[in-house]
């Protein structure tokens, strides 16, 4: 069993609010929020973030980018636009070492953004 909390959400250990799920994608709503709507996009493998993507991970990461919009049209900010962000390592504001997107939206939402 992985000590990973991302990797205990998709296992259905820590329970959560999913928003999406399919054989390899979970998305659920973000305690922390910082729009009305925040979901995180996770793999259910674990990956470390993006530059631990080998090249057989290349369908997981589409798959997580099609799912990041299912999960835009599915909470109604699809229309009006939203943001997908993944954060990479301690300077890129990474929290969890496990691969995530998140999804913002449902406000406008400013530039730069940190």
């Amino acid at each position: 069993m992985s000590s990973c909390i991302f990797c205990k959400i998709a296992a259905k250990e820590i329970p959560s609010q999913v928003v999406y799920e399919d054989n390899d994608v979970l998305a659920f709503n973000d305690l922390n929020a910082q729009a009305p709507v925040h979901v995180l996009v996770i793999p259910k493998k674990h990956l470390s973030h993006l530059d631990h993507a080998a090249a057989e991970d290349e369908l997981l990461l589409g798959r997580l980018l099609s799912a990041a919009a299912k999960v835009a049209k599915s909470t109604a900010i699809a229309e009006t636009g939203y943001r997908v962000v993944t954060n990479i390592g301690v300077d890129g504001g990474q929290s969890v070492s496990h691969l995530h997107f998140h999804i913002l939206g449902g406000r406008q939402l400013s530039w730069p953004p940190g």
